[in-house]
């Protein structure tokens, strides 16, 4: 009896052993099939991400160190002793590395739109390969003449200023699509107080973002451009809300809201890219001094460049739907594609890689730039004001082309109505 019952006990272990085995091999079958074998569009974003990073880091490290780390250099001819492949110079040729790796991956995977296509493999896997393929695009840019990285420079402004927009669509249509899916009669009734709540922030945090501004940066009347900025992003913010308002489309203060903390943003980041030897920040200067806070500061900003890219690159479908839901006025059927726009993925990262170059030369190539600062210089600082501005003018138009739309076919209908029927 005791050794049936041994033997049972025996039997029932190693069969809970073997079921124990069973699942965990297909928990790791699983994970890899999903994970690790066959294409992941969803992992392959964030490598790229990774990949954009590393190139920023790379960039940074050839600007601020590259005279001690890379003497290597004073023997490639094109170089002229390391002079023209160090500090900003050497930013433009990996900037020009990067973009090409990407456009590229741009040019092999433009018009990807179901999971089967071959493209879409090569978007979400060959990574030795491709790895392979950016360690030499940052190596070929230090062969190239001076003359044609100084070109690519120019060209670079344009780049980065497309960079800018796209990334200004974005976050504007995001904010209308955020506003309509509250206003709508779906949602309306459960986010109501959500939304109200939600307003009522952001528009504290503009005003207490430009009082703040006004204390900081005003010390006196003497800073004349300070205070023309801030008060003009004041005026813009009632602007935008007063338009809103009158629409009587898009219905509440939020999308408003939103939009004012981006351009108070704007503007911040437009004085902060000042010179700090001005009078007018003297004061910002001392308390900026200490060299933990300076890294900091650039540390965040170069993660704030790639998460800005990122997020840019994966927006293609919301983008498209809405602005076909704009002009067509039809609801976009959901088809069983890639998850975002491969083309346009890697668009905006070329893109982007021209204007991690701006930032780092404060858009001037012949600029020298102290170590562990980022966008510093009056031509970056009028580059964020400009930006401010085209964003208030951007979500007007924004804003008008949705109510004529939302408008034209009421108009037309009544029109018909009051013509004399012949």
């Amino acid at each position: 009896m005791t050794n049936m019952v041994m033997e049972d006990y025996t039997q029932s272990n190693e069969n809970f052993n073997h079921s124990s085995k069973e699942r965990f091999a297909e928990l790791i079958e699983n994970t890899c099939g999903r994970y690790c074998l066959g294409p992941n569009p969803s992992l392959a974003r964030f490598i790229y991400a990774l990949i954009f990073l590393v190139t920023c880091l790379l960039a940074w490290s050839i600007r601020d160190y590259g005279h001690n780390a890379l003497s290597e250099l004073e023997r490639l001819k094109g170089c002229h002793g390391a002079r023209d492949c160090l500090g900003a110079e050497g930013v433009l040729r990996i900037s020009f590395g990067c973009f090409s790796f990407f456009f590229l991956m741009f040019l092999s995977t433009v018009g990807t739109k179901k999971l089967e296509d071959t493209r879409n493999n090569w978007h979400s896997e060959w990574w030795p390969v491709k790895i392979i393929l950016w360690i030499g695009f940052m190596v070929i840019p230090f062969f190239i003449p001076s003359a044609f990285v100084q070109l690519y420079g120019k060209i670079a402004h344009f780049g980065a200023g497309a960079f800018l927009l796209i990334q200004l669509i974005s976050v504007i249509s995001f904010i209308t699509w955020l506003n309509e899916c509250c206003q709508s009669e779906k949602y309306y009734e459960q986010c109501q107080y959500q939304v109200m709540a939600l307003s009522v922030m952001a528009f504290l945090a503009s005003i207490v973002g430009i009082t703040m501004m006004y204390i900081w940066y005003v010390p006196n009347v003497s800073c004349k451009l300070n205070l023309l900025f801030i008060t003009l992003t004041l005026v813009l913010l009632q602007l935008m809300t007063l338009t809103s308002v009158r629409s009587k489309v898009r219905g509440g203060f939020l999308a408003p809201g939103l939009m004012g903390m981006y351009i108070v943003y704007l503007c911040w980041s437009a004085i902060r890219s000042e010179p700090q030897t001005e009078f007018c920040n003297k004061k910002v200067e001392a308390a900026t001094s200490a060299d933990w806070l300076t890294i900091v500061s650039f540390v965040i900003a170069v993660l704030a460049i790639v998460i800005a890219t990122f997020s840019t690159g994966i927006d293609s479908k919301r983008l498209k739907e809405q602005f076909t839901y704009m002009f067509k006025k039809t609801e976009v059927e959901s088809e069983a594609g890639v998850p975002y726009g491969y083309g346009f993925f890697h668009f905006v990262f070329a893109m982007g890689a021209m204007y991690f170059a701006m930032l780092f030369v404060s858009w001037n190539s012949q600029n020298t730039m102290p170590k562990w600062t980022i966008d510093v210089g009056w031509a970056s600082t009028w580059v964020r004001i400009v930006n401010e501005w085209v964003a208030t003018l951007v979500y007007n138009v924004f804003l008008v082309m949705t109510v004529w739309m939302l408008m034209a076919p009421l108009f037309w209908k009544s029109k018909r109505e009051a013509d004399p029927v012949e």
